[in-house]
Protein backbone atom coordinates (compact mmCIF):
# COMPACT_ATOMS: atom_id res chain seq x y z
CA UNK A 1 0.00 0.00 0.00
CA UNK A 2 1.45 3.49 -1.03
CA UNK A 3 2.08 6.24 1.56
CA UNK A 4 0.55 10.07 0.93
CA UNK A 5 3.71 10.92 2.71
CA UNK A 6 6.28 9.02 0.11
CA UNK A 7 4.79 10.87 -2.87
CA UNK A 8 4.54 14.61 -2.25
CA UNK A 9 3.67 15.36 -5.68
CA UNK A 10 0.40 13.34 -4.93
CA UNK A 11 -0.15 14.76 -1.97
CA UNK A 12 -0.46 18.29 -3.41
CA UNK A 13 -2.61 17.15 -6.38
CA UNK A 14 -5.08 16.31 -3.56
CA UNK A 15 -5.35 18.84 -1.71
CA UNK A 16 -5.72 20.99 -4.55
CA UNK A 17 -8.79 19.08 -6.32
CA UNK A 18 -10.20 19.44 -2.63
CA UNK A 19 -9.93 23.10 -2.71
CA UNK A 20 -11.12 23.02 -5.99
CA UNK A 21 -14.28 21.58 -5.04
CA UNK A 22 -15.05 23.91 -2.52
CA UNK A 23 -15.13 26.88 -5.17
CA UNK A 24 -18.52 27.67 -7.04
CA UNK A 25 -20.14 29.98 -8.99
CA UNK A 26 -22.54 31.44 -6.36
CA UNK A 27 -21.05 34.03 -4.43
CA UNK A 28 -21.18 35.53 -0.62
CA UNK A 29 -21.94 39.25 -0.36
CA UNK A 30 -18.29 40.04 -0.73
CA UNK A 31 -16.98 42.88 -2.82
CA UNK A 32 -16.17 39.51 -5.49
CA UNK A 33 -17.79 39.84 -8.67
CA UNK A 34 -20.36 37.03 -9.89
CA UNK A 35 -19.19 33.89 -12.25
CA UNK A 36 -21.57 33.83 -14.87
CA UNK A 37 -24.08 31.14 -14.86
CA UNK A 38 -26.27 29.77 -17.20
CA UNK A 39 -29.66 31.38 -17.52
CA UNK A 40 -32.26 29.49 -15.25
CA UNK A 41 -35.83 30.12 -17.15
CA UNK A 42 -37.88 29.67 -13.62
CA UNK A 43 -40.89 30.85 -13.31
CA UNK A 44 -41.60 32.84 -10.65
CA UNK A 45 -44.55 34.80 -9.36
CA UNK A 46 -42.99 37.70 -10.55
CA UNK A 47 -42.17 36.60 -14.15
CA UNK A 48 -39.06 34.81 -15.69
CA UNK A 49 -35.71 35.46 -16.85
CA UNK A 50 -34.94 36.71 -20.07
CA UNK A 51 -32.13 36.67 -22.22
CA UNK A 52 -30.24 40.55 -23.04
CA UNK A 53 -31.42 40.45 -26.74
CA UNK A 54 -35.07 40.02 -25.64
CA UNK A 55 -35.30 43.27 -23.82
CA UNK A 56 -36.87 45.77 -24.92
CA UNK A 57 -36.47 48.58 -22.68
CA UNK A 58 -33.78 49.64 -20.23
CA UNK A 59 -35.51 50.90 -16.53
CA UNK A 60 -32.47 52.17 -14.88
CA UNK A 61 -32.44 52.43 -10.79
CA UNK A 62 -30.13 53.94 -7.96
CA UNK A 63 -28.99 52.76 -5.37
CA UNK A 64 -28.25 55.23 -1.85
CA UNK A 65 -26.11 54.38 0.96
CA UNK A 66 -29.34 56.42 2.51
CA UNK A 67 -30.90 53.06 1.96
CA UNK A 68 -32.98 53.81 -0.54
CA UNK A 69 -33.47 53.19 -4.51
CA UNK A 70 -34.40 55.90 -6.92
CA UNK A 71 -36.86 55.27 -8.35
CA UNK A 72 -38.40 52.96 -5.40
CA UNK A 73 -41.65 52.46 -7.59
CA UNK A 74 -41.39 50.66 -11.44
CA UNK A 75 -44.76 50.16 -14.24
CA UNK A 76 -44.14 47.93 -16.54
CA UNK A 77 -46.49 46.25 -18.80
CA UNK A 78 -47.97 42.58 -18.19
CA UNK A 79 -45.63 40.39 -20.94
CA UNK A 80 -43.14 42.99 -21.24
CA UNK A 81 -39.09 42.43 -21.16
CA UNK A 82 -37.04 45.13 -19.55
CA UNK A 83 -33.28 45.39 -18.63
CA UNK A 84 -33.16 46.64 -14.88
CA UNK A 85 -29.60 48.69 -14.77
CA UNK A 86 -28.61 49.31 -11.51
CA UNK A 87 -26.30 51.51 -10.42
CA UNK A 88 -24.92 51.39 -6.63
CA UNK A 89 -23.70 55.49 -5.88
CA UNK A 90 -22.74 54.18 -2.24
CA UNK A 91 -19.95 53.55 -0.73
CA UNK A 92 -20.98 50.04 0.91
CA UNK A 93 -21.93 46.66 -1.53
CA UNK A 94 -25.91 46.36 -2.22
CA UNK A 95 -28.04 44.04 -4.26
CA UNK A 96 -31.20 44.81 -5.81
CA UNK A 97 -33.91 41.17 -5.70
CA UNK A 98 -36.96 40.68 -7.20
CA UNK A 99 -39.86 38.76 -5.44
CA UNK A 100 -43.35 38.77 -3.76
CA UNK A 101 -43.29 40.56 -0.44
CA UNK A 102 -43.64 37.13 1.60
CA UNK A 103 -40.60 35.55 -0.59
CA UNK A 104 -38.76 38.82 0.82
CA UNK A 105 -39.16 38.82 4.24
CA UNK A 106 -38.02 35.56 4.28
CA UNK A 107 -35.01 35.84 2.59
CA UNK A 108 -33.97 39.02 4.61
CA UNK A 109 -35.28 36.94 8.02
CA UNK A 110 -32.31 33.99 6.21
CA UNK A 111 -30.06 36.87 5.35
CA UNK A 112 -30.03 38.16 9.37
CA UNK A 113 -29.42 34.76 10.69
CA UNK A 114 -26.16 34.16 7.90
CA UNK A 115 -25.09 37.79 6.52
CA UNK A 116 -22.35 35.66 4.34
CA UNK A 117 -25.07 33.39 2.72
CA UNK A 118 -24.38 32.59 -0.80
CA UNK A 119 -26.60 32.76 -3.46
CA UNK A 120 -26.96 33.65 -7.28
CA UNK A 121 -30.03 33.91 -9.19
CA UNK A 122 -31.36 35.42 -12.15
CA UNK A 123 -33.18 37.90 -10.89
CA UNK A 124 -30.40 39.44 -8.05
CA UNK A 125 -27.93 41.69 -9.12
CA UNK A 126 -25.26 42.17 -6.34
CA UNK A 127 -23.57 45.67 -6.87
CA UNK A 128 -20.25 46.50 -5.37
CA UNK A 129 -19.80 50.33 -4.83
CA UNK A 130 -19.66 52.51 -7.73
CA UNK A 131 -20.38 49.69 -9.95
CA UNK A 132 -23.65 48.61 -12.16
CA UNK A 133 -25.25 45.05 -12.68
CA UNK A 134 -28.47 44.62 -14.39
CA UNK A 135 -31.40 42.08 -14.77
CA UNK A 136 -32.86 41.17 -17.61
CA UNK A 137 -36.69 40.20 -16.46
CA UNK A 138 -39.98 39.24 -18.08
CA UNK A 139 -42.91 40.36 -16.43
CA UNK A 140 -45.33 37.85 -17.57
CA UNK A 141 -47.94 38.23 -14.69
CA UNK A 142 -49.83 41.03 -13.63
CA UNK A 143 -50.01 42.37 -10.20
CA UNK A 144 -47.69 44.43 -8.03
CA UNK A 145 -44.16 42.71 -6.73
CA UNK A 146 -40.88 44.03 -4.70
CA UNK A 147 -37.19 44.35 -4.89
CA UNK A 148 -35.43 44.88 -2.12
CA UNK A 149 -31.69 45.16 -0.89
CA UNK A 150 -31.95 42.08 1.51
CA UNK A 151 -28.14 42.82 3.40
CA UNK A 152 -28.34 42.20 6.91
CA UNK A 153 -29.92 45.68 7.88
CA UNK A 154 -30.57 47.06 4.28
CA UNK A 155 -34.14 45.99 3.88
CA UNK A 156 -35.11 46.53 7.85
CA UNK A 157 -33.51 50.34 7.04
CA UNK A 158 -36.29 50.49 4.45
CA UNK A 159 -34.35 49.69 1.41
CA UNK A 160 -37.61 48.61 -0.39
CA UNK A 161 -39.00 49.50 -3.91
CA UNK A 162 -42.30 48.13 -5.62
CA UNK A 163 -43.20 46.73 -9.08
CA UNK A 164 -46.45 47.45 -10.53
CA UNK A 165 -47.23 44.76 -13.53
CA UNK A 166 -50.36 46.52 -15.73
CA UNK A 167 -52.43 43.47 -17.07
CA UNK A 168 -52.52 42.79 -20.86
CA UNK A 169 -56.12 43.43 -22.01
CA UNK A 170 -58.61 40.28 -21.46
CA UNK A 171 -56.24 39.64 -18.42
CA UNK A 172 -56.91 39.55 -14.92
CA UNK A 173 -54.35 41.60 -12.32
CA UNK A 174 -52.68 39.22 -9.66
CA UNK A 175 -53.49 38.65 -6.51
CA UNK A 176 -50.03 40.77 -4.94
CA UNK A 177 -52.01 43.17 -3.38
CA UNK A 178 -52.33 47.00 -4.17
CA UNK A 179 -51.47 49.36 -7.14
CA UNK A 180 -48.47 51.71 -7.19
CA UNK A 181 -48.25 54.35 -9.86
CA UNK A 182 -44.43 54.73 -11.54
CA UNK A 183 -42.50 57.70 -10.08
CA UNK A 184 -40.25 57.28 -13.16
Amino acid sequence: MMKMNQHPALLMVAVSLCLMAGTGTAMAHGEKAHAAAPLRLEQKAWGIAAKPAAARRTIQVRMTDAMRFVPDQLTVRQGETVRIVIRNEGAMLHEFVLGTKKELDEHAALMLKFPDMEHDEPYMAHVPAGKSGEIVWTFNRAGDFDFACLIAGHYQAGMVGRVKVVAAKGTKPGKEGGHVESKQ
